[in-house]
């Protein structure tokens, strides 16, 4: 019996990233070393941190010094909306709602602080395109990153870039099974396919690339979470 479904596992293999390292070509080398062959519509989600790193983005800061990790995270956003002890809720200039700006310490040397790449949908459109080169293949490409949530404890993994996925699948005017027409319905397709990666990747387990084999093939298109997940602000009720 068939049954619709999907299949998500941990790229390993990849060595530490380093600023100019060819990324593309590490993660299908790893991927080959493994075994693994990419096909037409598989979808890799690759990790924020890797993605800053290749790129540059990361700078010199004293772990211990709470008022130069304030003033980081600062110069990271556009908008300071909350405050808490050290942690700020800001916006950064993606329009990303988060803690600290996206400012990470985390799987970063001591003294280092990794921050968001300066346009995350171009980095995922190089990758995806590099990748498309070496490889053959078409895929798309999520990058993703450990956010939390206004009124909910937990984190998870969002979407902060894509290519070739769709960001967002607009439902609206189609059908529910009882025949209804759905009128608000719009999926972050994205955020739930970082969310279901993150599950083989974990927080500590050192593999910073996930491969998602089995997305409907009509979600693949041009894309953008800026243009399509981040909310406008005259549509949000709460700034």
């Amino acid at each position: 019996m068939s049954r619709a479904g999907i299949s998500v596992f941990g790229v390993e293999g990849l060595p530490e990233i380093k600023h100019g390292d060819p990324l593309a070509r590490l993660i299908v080398k790893a991927l080959a070393d493994h075994g693994d062959v990419l096909l037409d519509g598989d979808v890799l989600v690759v990790t924020q941190k890797i993605v800053s790193k290749a790129e540059g983005r990361v700078v010199a800061i004293d772990h211990n010094d709470s008022e130069a990790k304030r003033r980081l995270a600062e110069s990271e956003a556009v908008r300071v909306l909350r405050r808490r002890g050290d942690l700020v809720i800001t916006e950064t200039r993606h329009g990303f709602i988060c803690a600290n700006s996206g400012v990470d310490l985390s799987n970063v040397a001591d003294g280092y602080a990794v921050l968001l790449p300066l346009d995350p949908d171009r980095s995922a459109r190089g990758l995806r395109d590099a990748i498309g080169h070496l490889a053959k293949v078409d895929v798309g490409i999520v990058i993703s990153d450990t956010f939390g949530r206004a009124w909910r404890r937990g984190v998870t993994d969002v979407a902060i870039g894509t290519a070739g996925i769709a960001a967002v699948v607009d439902l609206r005017s189609t059908k529910d099974h009882l025949g209804r027409e759905l009128v608000a319905t719009e999926v972050c397709v994205a955020d739930e396919i970082c969310s279901a990666a993150d599950l083989v990747m974990g927080k500590a387990s050192g593999v910073p690339v996930a491969l998602v084999r089995g997305i409907a093939r009509d979600w693949f298109r041009e894309s953008s979470v800026r243009d399509e997940i981040v909310r406008p602000p005259d549509e949000d009720l709460f700034r």
